[in-house]
């Protein structure tokens, strides 16, 4: 590529043609602010709607101000980024959206995460200049996932972006045109009744608080002050490696155990770890993979533990209902078990217990009411908390989690293995469902329990792994985009894999929509991913089916992993949904 010259507030800097000014001036140092820029690290995608015209910059020579995040570079350019004219520009284009923005900063679910927020007080904004007509558009609360509010949105369309390019769901566009513009479904449908998947990557990449999650900490805080409800509650594996950051960690740190404190801290009557459920969730789906491959069954069989994933299939691909396997997710089966297996133990009445689920995604909202996972009309999983959520929660309750002292899980439901923490990210449910089914296919004790092949964070990944005589073909997908190619080559009859792992958010569980922002940045999601791998060689055992909590709850309960009893309570099907 050739390389060209051009000056930025006096320095010259020398870049690839067709580099934007705004990654130019960073190259040198120069801070330019922006709001509907959102560069998707590793998917090659970049939102240059140019929209907001919030990093307008003075190009010599020029009479109009330039967007430094869509103009490209070109020799000899002389830039000036905080010239009188590009700073009263910035100004004014952040003031006109405020003027049509709701002054409800300190009740919106956004309050302090909002870019916009931050814009107006790193520009000195201290006033509203211009008075008149707002939008009034009705607030979407259709959904268990999350709310949608048009009054909020300022056309960055970023939301629309991910949607669309990065998952290829397809459900957001541009609604009307000028001062009543938003982004929203088709025809301004309510989210219920759309294909949306309630993956959470528009609520992860939103600005403001047009797109929010649906807020349940006030029902938490309720049952856990009913005397009359025995409240236990769950943490999937890949809180631990998030949370921290919502209290000034860094990255990737490892709080298994301030997690068990916190939440003892809060009342909860059991506390149990959903890796526990992620172990269970391997013994039934390794034997599911084990008995389509001995006895010629569908193939390739698909991972359920997604239900972002989940829903996507049954929208897009209603055809391939029959390749998924039928495993509930951890967070239902550990619903189950609590409310079977513990409440018999614990002689509870399972309609006197509240299931509560601490989760990395706003899927799992969703999953929870969902009719075929309930029993005798009572929820398996009662109410579900985003991370940022109970990070919000523990914050209200003044619990400084990063001084908490280590403590365990309950040990009912409570013992884990490294291949249920791997869950976490992408590669790790099929890794560990390769640790269990290579053991059960050969009878040989697997030594190196470690899966390279299938580990990284390429979007589309595959691998064969040899168990015992068979060559064993693995695909790995994660962004419901990249999902959609692998499904295609089923469709199309091309695919020659054994299994494939599909998880619905960039990184797996671990970018989910419900963690803390991040803002695309993949430095962060490689630490998350790096101390899941990290907690996992720190464990004794590695194998689910070496966990001896289930190993007993097998004994006791369930009989046969893939029985009958395993499927009446651990499996389900799928519902094929119409695409609008």
């Amino acid at each position: 590529m050739a390389i060209v010259k051009a000056t930025i507030n006096g320095m010259e800097v020398e870049v690839q043609s067709g580099t934007t000014i705004l990654e130019a001036a960073k190259k040198i140092g120069v801070r330019i602010p922006t709001l509907c820029h959102l560069n998707l690290e590793g998917t090659g995608i970049v939102n240059r709607v140019a929209s907001c015209r919030v990093c307008v910059v003075e190009v010599e020579g020029r009479p109009a101000l330039a967007p430094s995040c869509a103009e490209k570079i070109t020799n000899g350019m002389v830039i000036n980024t905080n010239s009188t004219r590009a700073i009263t520009g910035r100004r004014m284009a952040v003031e006109l959206l405020l003027s049509n923005h709701p002054q409800d900063c300190l009740t919106c679910a956004k309050n302090l995460d909002c870019e916009l927020q931050s814009l107006a007080q790193e520009l000195g904004i201290r006033e509203i200049k211009w008075q008149g007509e707002k939008m009034d558009y009705p607030i979407d609360k259709s959904s268990f996932s999350l709310i949608k509010d048009p009054n909020k949105c300022i056309m960055c369309r970023r939301c629309e972006t991910v949607c669309n390019e990065v998952q290829t769901v397809g459900v957001l566009s541009g609604i009307n045109r000028g001062f009543n513009a938003f982004v929203g479904p088709a025809f301004n449908l309510d989210v219920a009744n759309t294909a949306c998947t309630y993956c959470g990557q528009c609520v992860a990449v939103c600005p403001t608080g047009a797109l929010t999650e649906v807020n349940d900490v006030g029902r938490v805080w309720r049952v856990l002050n009913n005397p009359d409800k025995h409240v236990v509650v769950q943490v999937a594996p890949a809180i631990r490696v998030a949370i921290g950051e919502m209290f000034g960690m860094e990255s990737g740190s490892v709080t298994t155990g301030q997690l068990a404190a916190s939440l003892r801290k809060l009342g909860f009557d059991g506390i149990f770890d959903t890796d526990f459920a992620a172990d269970l969730t391997i013994m039934e789906e390794a034997s599911e993979l084990v008995h389509r491959i001995k006895h010629g069954g569908r193939l390739p069989m698909l991972t359920s533990c997604c239900p972002a994933w989940v829903k996507f299939f049954e929208h897009q691909f209603p055809d391939l209902l029959d390749i998924p396997s039928s495993c509930k997710s951890p967070q239902i089966m550990m619903g189950s078990i609590v409310k079977t297996y513990y409440a018999e133990k614990k002689g509870l009445d399972p309609k006197d217990i509240v299931v509560v689920s601490v989760m990395p995604c706003l899927a799992k909202k969703a999953e929870a009411t969902r009719p075929e996972l309930t029993k005798d009309y009572n929820n398996d999983v009662d109410l579900v908390l985003s991370t940022r959520e109970y990070g919000a929660m523990l914050k209200e309750a003044g619990v400084q989690f990063d001084q908490l002292p280590e403590e365990d899980f309950d040990h009912m439901l409570g013992e884990s293995t490294g291949a249920s923490v791997i869950f976490g990210t992408t590669g790790g449910v099929i890794e560990a469902a390769v640790r269990t089914a290579y053991e059960w296919i050969t009878g040989e004790e697997l030594d190196d329990v470690e899966f390279h092949a299938l580990r990284g964070l390429e979007g589309i990944r595959s691998a064969t792994i040899k168990v015992g005589d068979m060559d064993l073909n693995i695909g790995i997908a994660h962004g419901l985009g990249n999902a959609r190619k692998l499904l295609e080559d089923i469709r199309d009859g091309k695919s020659q894999y054994h299994a494939i792992e599909i998880m619905a958010c960039p990184g797996g569980c671990i970018g989910g929509g419900g963690q803390p922002y991040h803002k695309g940045d993949m430095e962060v999601i490689k630490k998350r991913q790096e101390a899941i791998y990290k907690e996992d060689r720190s464990k004794v055992r590695r194998k689910s089916h070496e966990n001896t909590e289930i190993i007993k709850l097998y004994e006791e309960f369930l009989g046969e992993p893939y029985g009958h009893k395993a499927h009446e309570l651990l499996h389900t099907y799928y519902i094929p949904r119409e695409t609008i």
